[in-house]
Parts: structure tokens; C-alpha cells; sequence
């Protein structure tokens, strides 16, 4: 669960300083962090089953 979570807020950040350097406003700005951080967290998902998967 920490792998999903610290990867949405990774997703999240990137995607809020992707927009600023885009020269977005507020509003895009929390788009491309929703954006980014629900794609971010799918991939920590998959990443944490696979780890789950070879572990156990």
C-alpha cells in the first residue's frame, strides 16, 4: 500500500510542475495532478502486486 500511495503523490507533484512549466493556471495545474497521480498510482498498483507475487 506505501508503494501505491508514495506513487500517487510522486504522480501527483510531477504532474502540478509539468502544468507550471506549461504556463497553466491553478485549475490546470490541479488537472494534470489528478491526472498524473491516478496514472502514477495504477503503476505503483501493479508494481505492488507483482512484489506481492514474488514475495509470497
Amino acid at each position: 500500500m506505501v508503494v501505491v500511495l508514495g506513487m500517487a503523490i510522486l504522480g501527483a507533484i510531477l504532474g502540478a510542475l509539468t502544468a507550471k512549466k506549461r504556463n497553466g493556471n491553478g485549475a490546470d495545474m490541479a488537472q494534470y495532478a489528478a491526472g498524473y497521480g491516478i496514472a502514477f498510482a495504477l503503476i505503483g498498483l501493479v508494481i505492488s502486486l507483482v512484489l506481492v507475487r514474488l514475495v509470497g
